[in-house]
């Protein structure tokens, strides 16, 4: 069968996918499998559909190698989070092209991949590609909302149709300019999760007669305290070697300074003399565990002062650092009188890159259409799929490409869950072509 150029084939399935609405809730991915199932079913491939629940579908597909290497799993979710049309510039589920970019709830976040990974088993498939490893891609449901329909259902009650030696999702790949250099993150770990209910018990009584020690009261005293103070700090290998790289691209004015991102409360004295220093929030969430209060619940009735309060904390843990280490940590800030009880948590993901051919390869593949990038090993402060592919023995790593021109205007951290969501059309081509390189390699290559 004759295929379009992969990047007009990724293109096409990337605005295909954009314009089919899984925003989870309720996600309905079904509709994004059975449209790639289509697709991949044009080139021989017989693709598996596996739901948890009705219309919550996981696509799996095997490009059968001579098995000589274990499988390498490429991965991607299809579920998406909401878009409010009213703050979008084009509808969030038009897929449409403007300005030189597909623009759609999940461009970024990430039906790219799932196109670029689609793309590639086509070409794979078309050209009877002969291979030392099985390709896998898997198309998942449910990451958006913990991923317990998605990846955690297909390791735990499909694993061997998605076990590998390494498998390759979100998130990095992506250009990220800070001063004359511009970098690629590569993600080989990232932070646990640790979800709290904080709970706080008193005595009722009518509203008619305040009381000064109210729940209500206490509530609003410890969200304000957990929202003022900073946890502890905990240095990690991965903040050290991400610092070491960004630092030696600087000029040596401002190497120093650069420093100062391990130390946020300084950072901001100084901020604009450190290029890029805009990211020093999302970086600070990288040098410890962390707590962030998300939903409030106290009283039914207007007249009736409650007698229990709750909030729930998004926390996050470091490498190295466990669920009850976070307790500890929140015990001190809001002290004994609040409850804490766990609701659900997983812990970290670390893939350590050191003599990685994965890591080395993927580094070499982008020097080679980019020699003045740096390519460094880094750490995310949010949760993917790796929580549970990792879990079958897989080493990570998150490389889902995407070329970003310096002064387009389209910061990628922005783009995650924000208005306006949308990719080049370009640096969405570069991608795939950098992402089958890989493939290609690493399928002949331990």
């Amino acid at each position: 069968m004759s295929l379009p150029s992969l990047a007009d084939d990724t293109k096409r399935l990337c605005q295909a996918l954009l314009r089919l609405d899984t925003t989870n809730p309720p996600g309905n991915e079904r509709i994004c499998a059975d449209y790639l199932a289509g697709a991949l079913a044009e080139v021989g491939y017989r693709p598996a559909l596996l739901e948890a629940e009705p219309g919550r579908t996981n696509l799996v597909v095997r490009h059968r190698g001579t098995g000589k290497l274990p499988p390498v799993l490429l991965t991607a979710h299809l579920d998406v989070v909401e878009a409010d049309p009213s703050k979008w510039k084009h509808p969030p589920f038009s897929g449409d092209e403007h300005e030189g970019c597909l623009w759609g709830r999940g461009a970024i976040d990430m039906k790219n991949m799932a196109a670029m990974c689609t793309a590639i088993m086509r070409r794979l498939a078309a050209m009877s590609t002969q291979l030392d490893r099985d390709v896998i891609f898997a198309a998942v449901a449910d990451e958006e909302a913990g991923c317990d329909l998605g990846s955690r259902f297909l390791v735990e009650q499909h694993r061997g149709l998605v076990e590998a030696e390494y498998a390759i999702g979100e998130s990095g790949g992506f250009s990220l300019h800070l001063g004359n250099t511009t970098f690629y993150p590569v993600q080989v770990a990232e932070k646990g999760f640790c979800w709290v209910r904080a709970r706080l018990v008193g005595e009722p009584g009518h509203g008619s007669m305040p009381r000064h020690d109210s729940v209500v009261t206490r509530l609003g005293e410890a969200l304000a305290r957990l929202g003022r103070t900073a946890l502890p700090l905990h240095p990690t290998t991965y903040v050290s070697d991400f610092l070491d790289r960004l630092r030696a691209q600087q000029p040596a004015m401002i190497q120093p300074l650069v420093k100062l991102l391990a130390r946020p409360h300084l950072l901001a004295r100084v901020a604009h003399l450190v290029p890029g220093a805009s990211i020093a929030r999302s970086f600070s969430a990288l040098l410890g565990n962390t707590a962030a209060a998300t939903v409030v619940r106290a009283g039914a009735k207007t007249n009736v002062i409650p007698g229990v309060a709750e909030f729930e904390i998004d926390g996050r843990t470091l490498p190295g650092q466990t669920d009850e280490d976070l307790l500890a940590e929140l015990r001190t800030v809001l002290g004994p009188e609040v409850e804490l009880t766990i609701i659900k948590s997983a812990p970290p993901v670390v893939t350590e890159p050191i003599a990685s051919p994965l890591f080395d390869l993927i580094e070499r593949h982008i020097l080679a259409r980019e020699p003045t990038a740096v390519v460094v090993p880094y750490m995310i402060p949010g949760f993917t799929d790796a929580k549970y592919f990792t879990r079958m023995g897989a080493r990570w790593y998150g490389f889902s490409p995407v070329k970003i021109e310096k002064g387009s205007g389209i910061r990628f951290a922005d783009m995650f869950h924000g208005h306006n969501e949308r990719i080049p059309v370009a640096g969405l081509a570069w991608g795939a072509e950098v992402l089958e390189a890989v493939v290609r390699e690493l399928g002949t290559t331990r």
